[in-house]
């Protein structure tokens, strides 16, 4: 697979992120025809990122296809009414001479594309705003971990480029914004993100038509699946840990909003950390991780292979059962708390 760096380069240049990023403005600027490829699932942060993207290459004169392993979810509709999000179905993908992975650092994070995108030739190229898992296999990369959405990374890059978000853009960026803040109460809020969403309205956003969308839209029988997620609901560690598990088989609790349940529970004002745990289909769980306060869950995460940010991470984890990867969670969740509390944390 081409997009082994030189070790040297990745030393020398590992703590200036100036000169990443300088030569992933570069590739975006000389390549010709894009590929934007999002993980598994899509979220809105991922879609948003794509949207905006693509429409800022087009003005460049681009070529773009976006191909996910996975369709978006109906709720993104408003977006999919001006960028065709295509769903890679096997065999040979677009002509490209430059992938950019978006919302993700992973190549395994693409699912069933990842052997045609490996085999591929092109240039690869990572705009993401998780912290790095492993060693850099990608050509350019423009990485920013303090960033609150992969979104805000493509405001910035169409601000260097010198190109002007339309409004179909604006409105990919506001739903990388609103998704990975919680809409604004998430502690990654910050001067770029609120800054960033007024300007998304200056284009021609609105937030009430987006917020019903992506939120008001549920079928009848969500209430009684979110009300059967929570009836599940185990504390442990006096109230500091809070689980859920949802086993395969109820379709409509399988449709739930994850960050919906996570936020009621950590709104109980004693927790700490939340694990949502999803059977899945295919075969074993999928976690999804949160925190409040100084707890690290992307250290967890990464004990499973997962990853992401410390207050909100996931993984999934594979040859389990939904009982043995809820206690192997449980047990790791309990030691790093513990580990915490002797730190003061």
């Amino acid at each position: 697979m081409r997009g082994r760096k030189d070790p040297m380069l990745d030393s020398s240049t590992k703590n200036d992120p100036a000169a990443a990023q300088a030569r992933a403005l570069d590739l975006l600027r000389s390549g010709r025809r894009f590929l934007l490829c999002g993980h598994v699932r899509p979220d809105g942060d991922c879609l948003g990122a794509q949207a905006a993207l693509s429409r800022v290459l087009v003005a460049m004169g681009k070529e773009v296809w976006i191909v996910n392993a996975d369709a978006a979810e109906p709720r993104y509709d408003y977006l999919a009414r001006d960028v065709r999000f295509g769903v890679y179905s096997g065999g040979d993908l677009p002509r490209h001479d430059v992938s950019v992975l978006l919302d993700f650092c992973e190549l395994s994070r693409t699912g069933s594309m990842e052997p045609a995108l490996a085999a591929h030739d092109s240039k690869k190229l990572v705009v993401d705003h998780h912290v790095p898992g492993g060693a850099p296999w990608w050509d350019e990369s423009y990485v920013d971990v303090r960033a609150a959405a992969t979104g805000l990374l493509v405001r910035r890059i169409a601000r260097e480029l010198g190109v002007k978000l339309d409004a179909v853009a604006a409105r990919g960026v506001f739903t990388s914004i609103v998704t990975d803040t919680g809409w604004f109460k998430y502690s990654n809020t910050d001067t770029e993100t609120l800054t960033a969403a007024a300007e998304m309205a200056g284009l021609g956003v609105e937030p009430n038509a987006i917020y019903t969308a992506l939120h008001q839209r549920q079928p009848l029988g969500h209430p009684p699946a979110l009300s059967r997620a929570i009836s599940r609901l185990e504390y442990y560690a006096g109230g500091r840990l809070a689980v859920v598990d949802v086993p395969v088989g109820d379709d409509e609790m399988k449709s739930l909003d994850t960050d919906e349940v996570l936020d009621i529970l950590r709104s109980v004002e004693k927790v700490e950390v939340v694990l949502f745990l999803r059977e899945m289909a295919t075969g074993g769980v999928k976690l999804s991780a949160r925190s409040k306060n100084a707890f690290d869950v992307h250290a967890l995460a990464r004990k499973f292979g997962g990853g992401g940010h410390k207050k909100a991470s996931g993984a999934t984890l594979t040859g389990m059962t939904l009982s043995e990867a809820r206690a192997k969670l449980v047990a790791a969740a309990l030691e790093d708390l513990a580990a915490n509390a002797r730190l003061g944390g």
